[in-house]
């Protein structure tokens, strides 16, 4: 295939195994800072996808909760695909923390009683959101933790 601009073009994503966390991406700033972009893969690919009102509260939450366990974070965005996020940090390189924040997350996700800015004022599309299905999805990701390294099986095998 010819090589694209965007890398998650440039993925194989029939070689790929979900649910995982893989480094997509860094970037030197002219002043020094590192920007690490990951692929949260919650979703195998081209095989299933998350529900938009699961997906779009799950960013709520995430967005609004990951802070709380780092001031490193930039952002936390969904893949148009619906299968995963693509998290943005700055100046951090520890691939095992950063499944820790995750998981951290994830965890406070599951004790969330609302999604946070999902009214009119706050949020583009305020009736599209579903705490309980952004429960399911943290669960089901939670569930395979210790997978979540494991990004190409057949290297692993």
């Amino acid at each position: 295939m010819k090589k694209m601009n965007v890398e998650s073009f440039n993925l194989d994503h029939t070689k790929v195994a979900a649910p995982y966390v893989r480094l997509a991406g860094v970037k030197e700033g002219a002043n020094g800072d590192t920007l690490h972009k990951y692929d949260i893969r919650f979703k195998q690919p081209n095989k299933e996808h998350m529900e938009m009102k699961g997906l779009h509260s799950l960013e709520h939450l995430m967005a609004e909760l990951s802070r709380n366990h780092s001031d490193k974070i930039i952002d936390i965005g969904p893949m148009g695909c619906q299968t995963g996020f693509y998290l943005s940090l700055i100046n951090h390189d520890d691939y095992e923390d950063v499944l820790n924040i995750i998981e951290a997350t994830l965890k406070d996700v599951l004790e969330a009683t609302e999604v946070p800015a999902s009214n009119e004022v706050q949020c583009g599309w305020a009736a599209s959101h579903s705490l309980e299905d952004a429960q399911e999805l943290a669960r089901e990701m939670l569930a395979k933790r210790d997978e979540w390294h494991i990004i190409f099986p057949e290297e692993t095998a």
